[in-house]
């Protein structure tokens, strides 16, 4: 953590610059504006939204949203999800290691990391239709219509419940008038993007729509290895669509879409102190090995000796990157679906259905350890993906009763998931060697050290001083040295989870008005969630279960046990063994939860709306689809009644969170202003983390009492709290700013700012029932959460003036948006620390008459910040924490972290024509 005086330099800083951004927009341009689909220049045009389950003006709606309009994700370039960044402030999306599992946040909460088993604190939905996981947005999108985006818990409409808000985008209908639009798009990276749609009438009541897109563009990293690039774009998308209006009382509309991406993902680099002041002299190998030395970094020295070039571990935010011969970063994506929605007026109500069936399944290859040595690794393989097949359908009947003091609004939602995970993860071809290595370069056999020996020791020198030190243990040690050095290329044969999820959900959303001006809403859901889980495993490491049978039984003598649990930990990590070859588990839980909202607003003139909210919101618990969990690997499962008498370590409970919101809007066409005061309470908040062995899934919670540093330590034993003294672990609080001015019938200005403090509780544990927090999370109590700056200010003006008498119009639009410091690593180690930043995007064109044709030339990332979205622990590369292994002057072990880069800046031209 920082110091609390640094911190308070950097706060009042960026606290400086971001209020002059949102009170300045045209000087120092950023972006949160409240758009949608029918705003015009003039800015006096009605913004509709439909976040209350009916069509609403949004200066009417007692809710915080941001709503965006076509033309501003035209001119901003967004294409997915993640470009909405620079549209509203409390918005922060990022990919990781896999782009099927990217991780959207609101208000500083979101779903941590890259496990499938965990359902999206931000749920995206695409035409009233629930994507199974906020990653799957990260796709092309097409023509849309507007964006949606709700801040806060969403415990009563919106489909699946969510903890902290959600995203719903609306692509553009067929229209009943022809129409056709093309662009073409060239950048640098040699990038091309080609954007089409066709709409018109089949009929008097029938009409059609087809849009598409295709996109290639060369990596962002190089791959000098394999000679090939990473984090590169190949995909195609196509939907089209039926509009069916029979009558004026009756609408259908059915929706088919495919998208495809065959691409390399997703690549990381080493950090050095040139990236971040933490990491110290973390990269700088000492020579010759010299476990003593301060400055020594022997996990540096085992990777160089191995064949990691050195340059790649002080490259700064160099994109070249280590990877092995041999390995790869290929995916392939399939994602695809239909939707129908059918909306019948009956006079006194109208009813609307959404059914929805959607096929996502994407297969990733890694170089997982992300270095030139060959330690951890997924093949390219039909056998190895995540695949999800979602059913949803919701129904909704709404009306008015009571002369129009009641609009009522009843419904129900059912899902249906499959997911299946099929793995193959297994250690390199090198990772023998560099365990064994790893162990003997720690600290008191350090002279026994050569990587070029087999288990990493000198021959006939090594044996006869492991015998001195271990006496009778030492043929056992050695034995297991030896087995340790040949766990090479093994691993996951085919390991396969599955999960069977069902969800249904009742619900009421009402809005009584108790006079002309006052409203109270009021609304509840029930919910049941059931899931049924199981897997089979295929696992041929039998290094594991020899070094558990030379060594487990020494594990309990004091001067032994340090040496044996490492090399048993070492050999058996992440619970890869073939223990479990042919071995199945199963379980299932259920779930009921009441959630809903209750809202009073008022109107003391029609120009200004103020509210006080009160919502629940919920989160599904569910199972960690991950073999780490099941217990740790220095005891055999045999001895622990197998891995079915385990399988309820997978299992996490349900986050819950009460949030309270105070909130102010005006509006007078030309100019809008909101406002928002909130604080969002979570209980049981669901964290995944890596901590460099294995992905852990746990629940945060608070403990009322004083825990006295035991959840700050590396101990497992202390910081546990009483049951009745638990609370919650989480807080987001603070306040929204958002503004628009249309000074002129061409010239529009934005400004957003976001003050959130989202941060753990001072004392934490790890369970409803007061367990201690796990010690690789000892960073977190009272700490800011990762992804989560304090500050953030956005903004943008956009210039349309008329180019003479002709009917050209120009185009000048510059966005931007600032974000204060940050931890983005889950544990919040202090090397994964980001400064804040600002980014800018601009785009400057001319348009024919009636923007029948237009050119335009952008750049995104304009002055090419260079910055993480995501740091993390280098897998398995850490100092040795085993005794006699261990380093006096590292006793914890020294861990080596990397980095998932944000995007560089980009530029090209675009070539537009509407007919």
């Amino acid at each position: 953590m920082k110091s609390s005086s640094l911190r308070a330099a950097r706060l009042l800083r960026t606290s400086a610059l971001g209020v002059s951004l949102a009170v300045v927009a045209v000087s120092a341009p950023a972006f949160a504006q409240d758009a949608a689909d029918t705003a015009a220049d003039d800015g006096n045009s009605d913004i509709v939204v439909t976040a209350q389950g009916r069509a609403q003006r949004l200066a009417d709606v007692p809710v915080a949203i941001s709503a965006v309009n076509a033309e501003t994700l035209q001119n901003s370039g967004a294409n997915d999800i993640r470009q909405l960044n620079q549209v509203a402030p409390s918005l922060l999306v990022s990919s990781t290691g896999s782009e099927a599992n990217g991780s959207a946040r609101i208000r500083g909460i979101g779903t941590v990391g890259d496990n499938p088993g965990l359902e999206s604190s931000v749920p995206v939905f695409i035409d009233g239709v629930y994507r199974s996981r906020s990653g799957i947005g990260l796709n092309e999108l097409g023509e849309i219509d507007r964006v949606e985006v709700q801040r806060g818990p969403q415990g009563t409409l919106g489909g699946r419940n969510s903890s902290a808000g959600l995203i719903s985008i609306y692509s553009k209908k067929p229209s009943f008038t022809f129409g056709a639009t093309g662009e073409v798009t060239y950048g640098n990276y040699d990038f091309w993007r080609l954007g089409g749609s066709v709409t018109g009438p089949l009929g008097d009541t029938l009409a059609a729509r087809i849009d598409g897109v295709w996109v290639k563009r060369d990596g962002f990293y190089r791959d000098t290895t394999n000679n090939t690039d990473v984090n590169d774009r190949n995909r195609y998308f196509l939907r089209g669509q039926l509009l069916f209006e029979p009558t004026d009382a009756l609408s259908i509309r059915l929706i088919a879409d495919y998208t495809y991406r065959d691409e390399k993902c997703c690549a990381a680099t080493y950090i050095d102190n040139s990236v971040n002041p933490y990491i110290g002299d973390l990269n700088n190998p000492s020579t010759p090995l010299t476990p003593l030395q301060p400055n020594g970094n022997n996990i540096i020295n085992v990777l160089r000796d191995l064949g990691q070039p050195l340059s790649a571990l002080n490259q700064g935010y160099g994109r070249a990157i280590s990877v092995s011969p041999g390995r790869s970063f290929a995916g392939e994506t399939k994602d695809y679906g239909f939707s129908g929605q059918i909306d019948y007026d009956f006079g006194g109500a109208t009813l609307t259905s959404i059914t929805g069936y959607r096929q996502y399944r994407s297969s990733q290859a890694s170089d997982t350890d992300y270095g030139s040595v060959d330690i951890l690794y997924r093949a390219p393989s039909d056998d190895a993906y995540r695949q999800f097949h979602t059913f949803t359908q919701e129904l909704r009947l709404n009306g008015e009763a009571f002369d129009g003091k009641l609009d009522w609004l009843i419904g129900g939602f059912y899902a249906n998931e499959k997911l299946t995970v099929r793995d193959n993860l297994r250690f390199g071809n090198q990772y023998g060697r560099f365990a064994t290595c790893r162990l003997i370069s720690g600290g008191g056999l350090a002279g026994l050290y050569s990587p070029t020996s087999p288990s990493c020791i000198i021959p006939g020198v090594g044996p006869a001083t492991i015998t001195g030190a271990f006496g009778a243990a030492a043929p056992a040690i050695l034995g297991a040295l030896t087995a340790l050095d040949g766990i090479n290329d093994r691993g996951s044969t085919n390991d396969r989870y599955f999960q069977n999820g069902t969800n249904w959900a009742l619900f009421t959303h009402n809005i009584i008005h108790i006079t002309d001006k006052l409203d109270l809403t009021l609304g509840a859901r029930y919910t049941n969630d059931k899931k049924k889980f199981s897997a089979t495993f295929g696992n041929d490491n039998t290094g594991c279960t020899t070094v558990q049978g030379l060594v487990g039984g020494l594990t309990s003598v004091p001067a032994l046990a340090a040496v044996t649990q490492g090399l048993i930990g070492l050999a058996c990590q992440g619970n890869s063994t073939a223990e479990l070859n042919g071995v199945s588990i199963r379980d299932k839980r259920s779930e009921d939860e009441w959630t809903g909202t209750a809202i009073l607003s008022y109107k003391p003139i029609d120009d200004l709306l103020l509210y006080a909210s009160f919502a629940r919101g919920y989160k599904a618990g569910g199972f960690n689809l991950d073999r780490s969990a099941l217990k740790p690997p220095l005891v055999t499962f045999a001895s622990v009644g197998g891995a079915q008498a385990l399988v309820g370590n997978l299992q996490f409970d349900p986050e819950k969170v009460d949030s309270y919101e105070l909130g102010a809007k005006y509006s007078t066409g030309p100019f809008s202003l909101g406002l928002s005061l909130f604080r969002s309470d979570f209980r049981n908040f669901q964290l995944n983390t890596f901590n460099g062995t294995v992905f852990l899934v746990q629940n945060i919670n608070g403990c009322k009492a004083d825990l006295g540093g035991g959840d700050r330590d590396t101990s497992a034993a202390t910081g546990a709290c009483a049951a009745d003294n638990v609370s919650w672990g989480v807080r987001a609080e603070g306040v929204e700013i958002e503004a628009s001015l249309v000074p002129a019938r061409n010239f529009r200005m934005a400004a957003g700012l976001t003050y959130a403090n989202t941060s753990y509780r001072n004392n934490l544990v790890g369970t409803r029932l007061g367990a201690p927090l796990d010690p690789a999370l000892r960073k977190l109590p009272g700490d800011n959460l990762s992804n989560a700056p304090e500050l953030v200010a956005t903004g943008s003006v956009t210039w349309t003036p008329e180019l003479g008498s002709s009917g050209l119009t120009g185009l000048v639009y510059i966005d931007g948006r600032m974000t204060s410091d940050y931890n983005t690593g889950s544990d919040l180690f202090p090397q994964k620390e980001q400064d804040g930043y600002a980014l800018f995007n601009a785009r400057v064109g001319i348009r024919g008459r009636d923007e029948k044709w237009g050119i335009e030339v952008w750049a995104q990332n304009l002055f090419n910040k260079q910055y993480a979205q995501v740091a993390f622990n280098s897998p398995f590369q850490a100092g040795t924490t085993a005794a006699p292994f261990v380093d006096p002057q590292y006793p914890g072990g020294r861990q080596i972290f990397s980095q998932f880069l944000a995007e560089p800046r980009t530029y090209g031209v675009t070539l537009r024509g509407k007919f």
